[in-house]
């Protein structure tokens, strides 16, 4: 227990695995807190201060699904081994946290996630903004940006979903950072850049940071260096794989903040689904690292079109040579390479591992070959990037068995001829019982005892027995090694030492696999970064391969990327919508260009505004990543932003309505959207009543229309809102439209034909909506009687007085309570300043009794 205190007290805030023979135990709190957590038996051992001592336990050998468990509810835990041998050992054996296993920096297979990442992020900030750094362990990526404020900040987080994020414990975080789950507060100085600095300099031994490109990036520096410092605090041993920081520039995406990610279901709905996602869609790959990448690439679609040109180059050539059925086959092979590398770096690698890296490794120069003959720029370049490793390929070949085991420990990693020491000792551990039935027979003939056996146990070692009535004929240089009721035996000179031979060596072939095992790792770490390239191709080879075989299922078609501004979409279809409807996808057009850049949406509910709106971003976004769309065709100018404001919600944590909610998100399209971004915005002003709603939605669209310039899909139930498709304005109607059909009995059928035409609606169809929502039909009937007689009192309402200047051109309308004649005429004749307040009120009450 003073052991356990002791490294308990170096680590009081995590959970503490400590090793104890075949378990590892935990006591006190921590023991109450894992019963809890992983439904494991809570017991009690000792006593300390007179009470007993909770405590719970993990057999060892099933430590990692334990683990897994913990790591997934957010907890991190220190691994606490004996470090000293058991046999050697006088007292106790030694013991240490040898490692922290922490959300953020798992490598062990069973722990993570296999098509996802598993970042850990540190965030800076300072009076210029924020810097970022995250590292993806697993993987061996680290790289940094720079953001310039909250809202890039929660789209940053929102677009990497770290597992662990570290910062500062200090006052005055946005309240969206303090919500994350996994989240690490350090002191402070541990995020100085020029701590930071020393700390990179340290690491990667070098004199500056001049080759990383961060030397103007003080907040990056300091995050990064934070996150490293935590990284060596909780693996306790070198990264050689994390050889280099990347920078990853906002500049070079197109922007999407968190509640456009949220909006558009890129890989997760609001309901936790991942399959009806565009990443359920897309995701094809064969292998694990194809799929992170594709997650990746969907997550951050690139501004930069030449690079994006290149790979819809490469995706037509593999779709022309029928490549992409070639690579694919052969991927079924290929395991997580990316990871495996990693871990032979971080010397945690299995031998199945190994095996799993040389059969990748064996099947390179067949890809290749595959690739020769397609003639496209990027494949080209990926066929080189594989590289040659026939040397590691044959080393690998050459060194294991074919189906190794699945520790190292248990030996029987190697092949035989591998190493002539390890086939010596194996040999003479296997050729031990041919040996034993030659010296009986020899021992035999020599005492002239029939009966004598040579015997083995696992107390007393190799013996020869012979009965009680025969062990007087027991030769000299026999020695008596035991007695039993009805029989000696004994032990020779010979027999000894074959024992000595015997007994050490599989102890001896152990010890010589664990040194083979510890050269093999030191070979491949040196061609590490070489492997790691490689890797890379492979993942992005898959990815290629899959937006081939998507295009070709799906029916999708090449995107043009074009340096002239505006979208035009022909026949574009929703790719999850269309995947699980049984009936056929109804498509769409879009069109966008200099003269035309707002479309005010109108139609009935469930008519699909959102779809098609929703449609056009994804079809923008897929053409930015390289894949293939879902449209007859698509030619698409330059984007910097996508923009969303769809549906309702609150955030009653922070206190926000559904209104506020849609507020707070149009107020930030308002201030960030150019006019070479993509908005959509969905029923604005809805959340609040109906002249503030309009006058709402009008302002927002005669300023996204006027001074943003953006490409806007304006989806609205405001039909006055139609008014603002004046010439020279910029904006058009578009309505989707729906037929109602009468049966003759009072049956009414509304069909919607999802069918974007031109022009405004001529009503939105709520009462039918209703209907097929299954109100009961006495609130439809009472309803529509309502609806005749609003409207019939709108058509017999005065008209209204002309419009002041100032007015002309702003939202108009009435109809919806419209007080009655006699009421008006008592209104007109009151004089609000020759009233006293008691004459007020009872004006108010007439007013009211007449109205």
């Amino acid at each position: 227990m003073k052991q356990y205190f002791a490294a308990k007290a170096e680590h009081p805030d995590v959970l503490l695995f400590f090793r104890m023979g075949d378990f590892y135990e935990l006591f006190h709190d921590d023991a109450r807190k894992a019963a809890r957590l992983l439904d494991i038996t809570l017991t009690q051992r000792g006593s300390s201060g007179g009470q007993p001592i909770p405590m719970a336990g993990v057999p060892h050998h099933s430590a990692e699904g334990y683990l897994a468990r913990l790591v997934a509810l957010g907890e991190s835990v220190a691994i606490c081994e004996q470090i000293g041998d058991p046999a050697t050992s006088k007292g106790l054996v030694e013991r240490k946290v040898v490692r922290i296993v922490t959300p953020g920096t798992v490598t062990d297979e069973a722990l993570l996630s296999e098509r996802r990442d598993t970042l850990l992020l540190a965030v800076a900030r300072g009076k210029a903004g924020y810097g970022l750094a995250w590292a993806d362990l697993a993987g061996g990526r680290f790289l940094v940006n720079e953001v310039a404020g909250d809202a890039q900040l929660e789209a940053e987080l929102a677009r990497l979903e770290p597992a662990e994020v570290l910062l500062p414990d200090e006052e005055g975080w946005p309240g969206f950072v303090g919500e994350r789950s996994g989240l690490r507060r350090r002191a402070p100085w541990l995020f100085d850049a020029d701590v930071g600095r020393r700390q990179l300099l340290r690491f990667f031994n070098l004199h500056d940071l001049t080759g990383f490109g961060i030397e103007d990036r003080p907040l990056a520096i300091a995050a990064a260096g934070a996150l490293l410092g935590y990284v060596e605090e909780t693996q306790k041993q070198r990264l050689p794989h994390l050889a280099s920081i990347a920078v990853e520039s906002g500049d070079g995406a197109i922007a999407m903040n968190a509640a456009t990610r949220r909006h558009l279901e890129l890989d997760t709905r609001v309901d936790g689904d991942t399959r009806h996602t565009l990443l359920g869609v897309l995701d094809t790959t064969v292998s694990p690292m194809g799929g992170r990448l594709l997650r990746r690439w969907l997550h951050r679609p690139l501004r930069e079109q030449a690079t994006v040109r290149k790979r819809h180059a490469a995706v037509a050539t593999l779709i022309d040579h029928r490549g992409d059925e070639a690579l694919r086959e052969r991927f079924r092979a290929l395991g997580d390479l990316e990871r495996i590398l990693s871990r032979i770096a971080l010397r945690s690698a299995r031998p199945r591992d190994l095996s799993t890296l040389r059969d990748g490794l064996a099947m390179l120069p067949a890809l290749r070959e595959a690739l020769a003959p397609l003639d496209s720029p990027r494949l080209r370049e990926l066929s080189d990037e594989l590289g040659d490793h026939a040397a590691e390929a044959a080393l690998l070949a050459q060194a294991l068995v074919e189906q190794p085991p699945v520790l190292a420990r248990d030996g029987g990693v190697f092949a035989d001829g591998h190493d002539g020491e390890l086939d010596e000792l194996r040999q003479l551990s296997s050729n031990a019982d041919g040996f034993l039935v030659e010296l009986e027979a020899r021992e035999r003939q020599a005492t002239g005892i029939a009966t004598l056996k040579v015997g083995y146990n696992r107390v007393h070692g190799y013996f020869i027995e012979i009965s009680k009535g025969q062990s007087s004929k027991a030769p000299a240089h026999y020695t008596r090694r035991q007695t039993l009721t009805g029989a000696e035996r004994y032990i020779t000179e010979e027999l000894k030492q074959f024992e000595d031979k015997v007994l050490s060596a599989r102890e001896r072939a152990l010890a010589r696999e664990r040194l083979l095992y510890e050269h093999l790792l030191d070979a491949l770490g040196e061609r590490l970064e070489p492997l790691r390239r490689c890797a890379a191709a492979l993942s992005e080879l898959d990815v290629l391969a899959a937006f081939a075989e998507r295009a070709q299922v799906l029916d999708w078609s090449r995107p043009e990327l074009s340096s002239e501004p505006g979208i035009r979409i022909e026949r574009g279809r929703h790719p999850v919508v269309e995947a699980v409807r049984d009936e056929p996808f109804e498509p769409n057009d879009l069109v966008f260009d200099d003269a035309r850049r707002m479309l005010v949406i109108t139609g009935p509910n469930m008519g699909g505004k959102s779809t098609y709106m929703r449609q056009n971003a994804l079809i923008v976004l897929l053409a930015h990543i390289g894949s293939f769309v879902p449209a007859a065709s698509a030619a698409i100018g330059p984007i910097d932003r996508i923009l969303t404001r769809i549906g309702a919600g609150d955030d009653l944590a922070k206190g926000q309505s559904t209104f506020m909610v849609e507020m707070a998100e149009t107020s930030y399209i308002l201030h960030h959207a150019t006019d070479c971004s993509l908005v959509l915005m969905d029923e604005i002003g809805r959340g609040t009543s109906t002249y503030d709603g309009l006058a709402l939605a009008e302002g927002c669209a005669r300023h996204l229309a006027m001074h943003n310039r953006s490409y806007t899909l304006f989806a609205t139930h405001y039909f006055e809102l139609t008014a603002l498709a004046e010439p020279g304005s910029g904006i058009a109607n578009v309505h989707l439209d729906a037929v109602e059909h009468h049966d003759g009995q009072g049956n009414d059928t509304l069909v919607f034909m999802h069918a974007v035409k031109d022009g405004p609606a001529n009503r939105s169809f709520g009462l039918q909506v209703a209907a097929l929502a299954g109100l009961p039909r006495a609130v439809i009937r009472d309803a529509r009687a309502r609806l005749a007689e609003l409207e019939r009192r709108s058509h017999d309402a005065p008209a209204p007085a002309p419009m002041s200047a100032e007015r002309i051109g702003q939202p108009q309308q009435f109809g919806l309570f419209v007080p009655s004649s006699a009421a008006l005429e008592a209104l007109a004749s009151l004089d609000p300043d020759e009233l006293t307040p008691k004459q007020a009120l009872e004006a108010l009450y007439r007013l009211k009794a007449l109205s």
